[in-house]
């Protein structure tokens, strides 16, 4: 019965590419039809109640079948897999629109909260689930000059992943207006990549904080090796902890940490920065965004990857910010960057593949990629992109118009470029 269930579903699903299901026992069935641009993909279900774990929890079924080595893809990859299924229904192509019922809105505002609700007590140790993981381990996959596990911004598409992070920071110095020996405070610093960047090729002071202390050590290290440790200090600190010691700082940046705020938090992130930032402060937030409604955490990424964590729609964090009198003054769509970037990164997973399951194991390695490869399909066909606020708190601090970020930018990137030939 179960197997039918199955066969019906990916019947429905899949009518471009092809999907072949070796079922247990033997019985074959292909779904779909070849079409150009789309993957053909061979599974093989082990174990007689395969079929029914994962039509009894769709939330999370395939997912654990596939790591746990009952689902395996014998053709293809489960990157072709997840992109084949997303690609069959795409979020710009999205349908009917009709109202959102009452119990649904009700169900996703409840759902996202419960979700993500992120106290300062729970928030560390949500953190360290993902990124204490060692640094060793992301070493192995991310660029190698700034250690960067953010969306990069592919300025030219034959660019390489480490140029690519180079002009991510670049593309964010420039929305920031720096000016020499401003104070700047780097929420969720990672690795110090950006911290560095903005002391080396701005002449900022910048301040990095972060909760995870696998991070933190390997910031200071790599502040000291570039020379910058008098300009850059790291600290293991939450956010929420700052605005009572009275600093304020010019300028405030934080990429890929809001994801991590969650929904019942976000007035409290926003009214920390306005209280942290100079009153002609300007502040930068780069975070992963929904294109649609406020929606809910999947239960994969909750289980696997991000507890506590929250992808954002674009009209909530706003509305959040306005309530501390932040001004949206530039909002920019990163709408391919990350699926680029994520492609980039598990090529190099599959490349040291060997090196992860030694650190780990098997099972570890099928959901890291799994990870990735979901995570593509989102951004390449469904309901996720990059968002990139600048927010100030005086009307008048920056220039009437975006043509000093493009000037900013070529500046900082010409820069690079004598620095490389020289």
């Amino acid at each position: 019965m179960f197997d039918k269930l199955l066969d019906r579903y990916l019947g429905g699903a899949v009518k471009r590419g092809v999907v072949r299901v070796i079922h247990h026992g033997g019985r074959e069935i292909v779904f779909g039809k070849p079409t150009p641009g789309f993957d053909e993909v061979t599974l093989r279900l082990i174990g007689k109640g395969t079929a029914r774990e994962i039509v009894m929890d769709t939330r999370l079924g395939a997912a654990e079948a596939f790591i746990g080595g009952k689902l395996v893809i014998e053709q293809g990859d489960v990157m072709g897999l997840a992109c084949l299924l997303r690609q069959n229904s795409p979020f710009d192509q999205g349908g009917n629109f009709g109202a959102v019922s009452p119990t649904r809105k009700i169900f996703n505002k409840l759902a996202g909260r419960f979700d993500s609700f992120n106290e300062a007590r729970s928030a560390r140790s949500n953190i360290a689930r993902h990124y204490d993981l060692g640094n060793a381990f992301y070493e192995l996959f991310l660029d190698s000059d700034w250690l960067q596990y953010s969306c990069a911004f592919w300025s030219r598409d034959d660019m390489t992943l480490d140029q690519a992070q180079e002009a991510k920071l670049g593309h964010i110095a420039a929305k920031l207006a720096l000016e020499p020996g401003q104070r700047v405070l780097d929420i969720g610093c990672g690795w110090g990549g950006l911290a560095i960047y903005l002391a080396q090729r701005c002449g900022v002071h910048v301040k990095g904080i972060t909760l995870s202390e696998e991070q933190v050590a390997l910031a200071r290290e790599r502040a000291a090796a570039a020379g910058v440790a008098d300009r850059v200090e790291f600290e293991l600190v939450d956010y929420r902890a700052l605005p009572a010691r009275g600093e304020t700082f010019d300028r405030i940046v934080s990429v890929g940490m809001f994801e991590h705020v969650g929904v019942p938090q976000f007035e409290t992130f926003f009214r920390a920065c306005a209280n942290l930032l100079s009153p002609d402060g300007v502040m930068l937030l780069h975070t992963i965004g929904r294109m649609g409604n406020p929606g809910t955490t999947d239960a994969f990424t909750r289980k696997y990857i991000f507890p506590g964590g929250y992808i954002p729609a674009l009209s909530e964090t706003v509305a959040a910010s306005q309530k501390v009198r932040l001004l949206a003054c530039d909002i920019e769509m990163l709408r391919l960057h990350y699926a680029k970037t994520l492609r980039a990164w598990y090529a190099r997973c599959l490349d040291h593949r060997d090196e992860i399951v030694a650190m780990y194991d098997e099972p570890f390695f099928r959901m890291w990629i799994f990870y990735l490869a979901g995570a593509t399909a989102a951004f390449e066909n469904g309901g996720l992109c990059n968002y990139q606020i600048q927010f100030a708190r005086n009307r008048r601090t920056l220039p009437l118009t975006r043509d000093y970020i493009g000037s900013a930018e070529a500046a900082l990137v010409g820069a690079a470029g004598d620095r490389a030939a020289g």
